[in-house]
């Protein structure tokens, strides 16, 4: 029985395969359009997951009829397709029949049965789903029992992406920029105001005084372009003090030392670490945003396919089958610094975790600088350390356990920043991603690597230029190399 999941028709498109209830394939559309968080399926993705065969059934991961009559209610006008889905998948000749569920409950499904926890507090915070926009789970066993909802236009989400408008950068896609920016500004300088001009008191857990769906560009209109970082950083300090508050609420609705985390919010790896101050254990499904509800609209009509995280991988994307030895790869490195990798399954998610990533030498003074010349990144943007997970905690200050850093959720204190300039951040944090002894390619080349100069980490980005998707095919990774000058090995 084959069963896709899709996520499609608002932003950054998704879709899972399951083949006799076992997961098999996820791709997020744009890595096969080469559009930048394309909204739409694709006929290149479509064909790519039918080698498992025809799909039996499609699971939608939000219900359109509900999402339709709150476009009406925000003044977005008639939106067809959000009102036909069957219409819209058959212009990509996908016929089978089409379960839906709710938006948030395809974020907390694809959390909690992905966790491993047999209970957990499931929090879901994005910017909007049908109207919901930030919902509390109690989720035991194959059950999952909403406790707390509150909806449009009070969303933490759309505030934080009205912020990146403000901030001079592209909403719903570059609040990751946001995030980087803030260790460059004064986060006490505006806190206060942006509490009081946007806050409010209420019976809600976060309310707010006005509707931030269509941004806020005019905020503080005497603020120059001189203000932004200051504006990033006290958006991101206003953030993580409403986001504890959250799981401070979070708490008294599910008492459990299990915490799921969901939701496009989730990924703020800033403000992450702060949940390990109210729960013991912590799980954030590697791509917890819209486009991993293509895994979660399946489970959510199927909990009894829970996945075991031990066998839970983000790699369930389109395979290249490497050509290239791990040594020879190693060897590159350290005579010319990066190189690029694309080898083995895509990363299912927004993070390369080492099968689609431009790999460096961390210890270089300059490379931080080269790295972001070729990807066209702003110079003050962070990169991230990709290490052997069983030495992390003599690198960095872990919260959790060195397992939890495994797919870059949580940012770190590194404890030796003069060592490794290329993968720490102007505040001394970087975020982690962990390798366990997996037997994987790129747990290879990192003890390889470490044989080889004593050092147990890369430099991981991923391999893409800034405004376009990961590398995905041979095809991408021979035009990446030609257009860029860098070598990419398959």
């Amino acid at each position: 029985m084959i069963t896709w999941g899709i996520s499609a028709n608002s932003h950054d498109a998704a879709l899972a395969v399951f083949c006799d209830e076992k997961l098999v394939f996820a791709s997020h559309s744009e890595r096969f359009s080469g559009k930048k968080n394309d909204k739409d399926l694709c006929k290149e993705l479509i064909e790519y997951a039918i080698q498992w065969g025809e799909p039996d059934g499609i699971c939608w991961y939000e219900n359109p009829y509900l999402k339709t009559v709150r476009q009406l209610y925000a003044g977005q006008g008639w939106k067809w397709n959000s009102n036909n889905i069957k219409k819209y998948l058959a212009q990509y000749g996908v016929t089978a029949p089409v379960k839906y569920t709710s938006h948030h409950k395809s974020h907390a499904a694809a959390g909690f049965y992905t966790s491993g926890f047999s209970e957990a507090c499931v929090v879901v915070i994005d910017a909007i789903g049908e109207f919901e926009t930030l919902t509390i789970w109690h989720g035991r066993g194959k059950k999952l029992k909403k406790v707390y909802s509150q909806g449009y236009p009070h969303s933490m989400g759309l505030w934080y992406s009205a912020m990146t408008q403000r901030c001079h950068l592209k909403p719903n896609e570059e609040e990751y920029i946001l995030m980087g920016m803030a260790a460059y500004g004064d986060p006490y300088k505006l806190n206060t105001r942006i509490l009081d001009d946007f806050f409010q008191d209420s019976n809600k857990i976060v309310s707010f005084k006005q509707n931030l769906h269509r941004g806020c560009k005019d905020w503080a209109p005497e603020l120059t372009i001189n203000d932004t970082f200051d504006i990033a950083a006290a958006t991101q300090w206003v953030y993580e003090l409403q986001f504890e508050n959250i799981l401070k609420q979070a708490k008294q609705h599910v008492d459990s030392d299990n915490l799921v985390l969901m939701g496009g919010c989730a990924l703020n790896c800033l403000a992450n670490p702060i949940a390990y101050k109210h729960f013991d254990r912590v799980w954030i499904m590697p791509n917890p945003g819209d486009a991993g509800s293509a895994i979660g609209a399946v489970l959510a009509h199927k909990p009894e396919w829970r996945i075991d995280p031990k066998h839970f991988t983000p790699f369930i994307g389109y395979n290249i089958e490497p050509t290239t030895g791990i040594k020879e790869i190693a060897d590159y490195i350290l005579n010319n610094k990066m190189c690029g990798v694309a080898q083995g399954p895509a990363e299912f998610g927004p993070r390369a975790l080492g099968n689609r990533s431009l790999l460096a030498d961390p210890r270089g003074p300059d490379v931080k600088d080269r790295v972001n010349a070729i990807k066209k990144r702003q110079q003050f943007r962070p990169f991230a350390p990709i290490i052997l997970e069983e030495m992390a905690d003599n690198y960095f200050d872990l919260c959790g356990n060195s397992s939890d850093h495994r797919h870059m959720q949580f940012i770190s204190r590194c404890r030796h920043p003069e060592l490794f300039p290329a993968i720490i951040h102007r505040d001394g944090t970087s975020r982690v991603q962990t390798v366990p002894r997996d037997g994987s390619r790129i747990r290879r080349l990192l003890e390889t690597w470490y044989q080889m100069t004593g050092c147990p980490m890369l430099l991981n980005t991923s391999l893409n230029i800034k405004g376009q998707p990961m590398v995905n095919n041979e095809i991408d990774a021979r035009n990446f190399e030609a257009q860029y000058g860098v070598k990419v090995f398959t």
